[in-house]
Parts: structure tokens; sequence; C-alpha cells
């Protein structure tokens, strides 16, 4: 019956590779069910019921791939807007969880809406390859100092704003090794490089008796906390329309790129044409629908999909098994409560590290390309903003392609970002 509903031989797979590659996928990607919650719960949300939410949206994101796409892709909320949701729009921009929470409903019904028109591939043509490397380097060095943070590696200080901490605090220690622990591991190959990290830190610091010990397994905790706690209204005023389109954004370039990779490796490819796109693009627009209802930030495509890929995996019987394997984890609560910050910090990192790649693709020698991509990039760190990396980013590039006789290379979408950003900042400054 599997064979003939995820059509196994017609891409030339059987039913064992299928589960290995699904097995392979949630290795690699397993990490967010620490580092969601560890993230989320410092808006004040509850940590075990994000905990659920984020096994869930991932399992449910993850089906949906499987069953409407056929596509060997898992699904879970993404990392950079969930760290853009708790630090920014929540910590630094004063917003309520839950009206956080309503925008990354409303995103994910624009989403959907922009995916059905057909506006979503108009929107992702418009944007120029060097804005969208920047927004992936951009978030990784916004995680990066976020993880420095977590870590106490940097702190801050009145004289020069940021400095070195302590790095004989056993914090800083564990942080270091688990970073060093993640590299070398990764650099062998070793499945699930990042997960090991974690858990490898997680223990010694309860070994040290510096993180409290509940257990391993237990049922899960409620998720009555955060389940359809959304506010929408609150989502609806003025000042939030740049956090919506932000999410929006982000959304559209980090899935879609993500997509249209995996499934350049998977071989599915007809001509110049993806296979069953346009149905992974509507299965990854519902799943941050269901996400916001959970309780969760943006679910989207993860790119460590590849790895299962890499293993074999062709249809949506490998997603199928990825949303399986989530579920199964809803019984490790209480190990994922014990999941320190400083634990979390060294996989924010290392991926941190992994997303700056992107900068090799941006066309260094046309400064009208060149200096939008860098201040997108350094912006999102240094204002603690990705919506302000992404506004610089369109409104310099806007404003250089015009004023040096080329705006006809500006196509019409990228104006109609940068003029959506200049209106934020004339009608609502703060």
């Amino acid at each position: 019956m599997l064979s003939t509903l995820f059509r196994l031989n017609e891409n030339g797979s059987n039913v064992r590779t299928e589960i290995i590659a699904g097995f392979t996928t949630f290795l690699t990607m397993s990490y967010i069910i620490f580092v969601n919650p560890a993230i989320l719960s410092t808006t004040g949300m509850d940590r075990g019921a994000v905990f659920v939410a984020t096994c869930l949206a991932a399992a449910i994101g993850s089906l949906v791939m499987a069953f409407v796409a056929n596509y060997p892709i898992g699904m879970a909320p993404g990392m950079g807007l969930n760290a853009f949701f708790a630090f920014t729009v929540v910590g630094a921009m004063g917003y309520t969880w839950q009206a956080a929470l309503g925008a990354v409903f409303i995103s994910g019904c624009i989403f959907i809406l922009l995916t059905v028109t057909g506006i979503r591939s108009w929107l992702i043509a418009g944007v120029p390859k060097s804005l969208r490397c920047a927004i992936g380097a951009g978030i990784g060095l916004f995680l990066a100092i976020i993880a420095l943070s977590n870590a106490e590696i940097v702190v801050a200080s009145p004289a020069t704003k940021v400095t070195l901490g302590n790095l004989h605090a056993p914090h800083a220690l564990l942080a270091v090794l688990g970073f060093l622990l993640i590299a070398v591991l990764d650099s062998l190959r070793v499945r699930g490089a990042i997960l090991i990290g974690i858990l490898a830190v997680t223990v010694i610091s309860i070994a040290l008796g510096l993180t409290p010990f509940h257990g391993i397994v237990s049922a899960p905790p409620s998720i009555a906390p955060t389940l359809l706690k959304l506010d929408i209204p609150g989502a609806l005023h003025g000042g939030f329309a740049h956090v919506i389109l932000v999410f929006v954004l982000v959304e559209v370039f980090d899935a879609t790129g993500t997509l249209m990779g995996v499934a350049r490796r998977a071989g599915l490819l007809e001509g110049d044409r993806y296979k069953g796109l346009g149905r992974a693009l509507f299965a990854d627009s519902i799943a941050i629908f269901c996400g916001s209802l959970l309780g969760t930030s943006s679910t989207t495509a993860y790119v460590e999909s590849a790895s299962g890929v890499q293993a074999g995996g062709r249809t949506g019987l490998t997603a199928l098994t990825v949303g399986v394997l989530f579920l199964l984890a809803l019984l490790v609560s209480p190990f994922a409560g014990a999941v320190p910050a400083f634990a979390v910090a060294p996989a924010l990192l290392y991926v941190a590290g992994l997303m700056l790649r992107e900068l090799l693709d941006v066309d260094w020698n046309d400064v009208t390309e060149a200096t939008p991509a860098a201040l997108t990039a350094l912006a999102m760190p240094f204002t603690y903003s990705i919506a302000t990396g992404l506004a610089f980013g369109f409104i310099s590039y806007a404003v250089l392609k015009l004023f040096t006789g080329r705006a006809k290379e500006v196509h019409p979408a990228a104006w109609v970002v940068a003029a959506l950003f200049v209106t934020r900042y004339v009608f609502f400054p703060s």
C-alpha cells in the first residue's frame, strides 16, 4: 500500500530506504525540539506547551508535505524567525507573545493566498539574488549574537556596548565544548551532530549539578497554555504591519529556496520545472497556519532534509517517517525541559556559521549589489532586528539602482517592498 500511495517504484525507491532516510532527516533536525522551547519561553510562553506545539507543528507539517506534495522534506518551526519572534517582536518591541502569534497566523493566511494566486512566484522573482543571500547570512549573524549572549561569552559593556565574558565560568566553558563537539562531529559526517552536542552539554550540566533533572520520559505536558491563544486584533495594530511583512518575506525566501534545493537533489525535476512544487509550497503554507494555532513561530521546510535525500529518500514516505518520529518525541518532555540555554547556544552558533556561506554568492564587484547586501546582513545583529536588516537592504538597493541609472534592473516586486518599508518608517517611526 505504501509503495502505491507514495509511488515508490516510479521514483526508484523502496520502503526500507525511505524509512532510513526519514530517520536520518529526523536526527539532523530534531535539535529544534530543544531549541525552539528554549527560545520562545523567554517571552513568557509556557515551555512545556511550546515543546508540545513544536513537536505537533513539525509532525503536522511533515505529514502534510508527505501526503499533499509527496516530497521527502521535513518541516518544523524555523530557526531565525523564532528568534525574531522572541527577541525582537516581543523582547525589543514590547508586544505580547499572543499578538506575535497573531502576526504569524496572519502571515500564514497571506502565505496561502500568495501561493494559491501565484503571486509568491512573482515575489520570489522580484528579489535580487544578492539580497536573498544577505538575508540568510544576516539571520545567521542574528542567531550568532543570541548564541554568544546566552552562553555568556559576549556580555554587555557600558564602555564598548559588548565585551568578552568570563571564559572560566562553567556556562561559557560548556558552550565552547558543545560547539567544538558539534563542529568535529559534523566534519566527520556524523548524523545528528547538532543534536549530540546539545545532549552532551545537557548531560554534563546535569552531572555537575548546574541543571535540575526531572527524568527522561513521561506523558506530554498540556498544550492548553498556547493552544489558540493568538491575539489577531492585537496583530492588526498599525505598527505590526512591517512585522507581518518580515514574516512573509523570510518565509517566502527561506521555504522556497529549501524546497527547490532539496527537490533538485532528489531528482524531482521535469525538464526545467520542479515536479509537484506547487503542492509543496501549499503544504508549507498550511504548516505555518497550523503552527500559529498550536502556539509556535513560523513552520518551514528544513534544509537538513538534504541529509535524508542523500540517504536515498525520494518520496513523501520519508516525510511521513519524520512526522511520526516527531510525534514519538512528545514523550521526552522532561528531558527537553532540562536543556539549559548554554546547551542550546552551541547549536545556534553552529547553524549561524553555516548560514554565512550564503555571502559567497553575492557579486562583491558590483557596488549596487554588494552595498545593500552588506547593509542587510550587518543591520540584523547590530539592531537586533531582522526587520531592520530587510528594510535597509531593500531601500538602499532601490535608491542605488535609481541614482546610478539602473532602475530598469529593479523588479516591480522589489519597488513595492522598498516602498512598504519607507512607508513604515515615515508613518510608524518608533
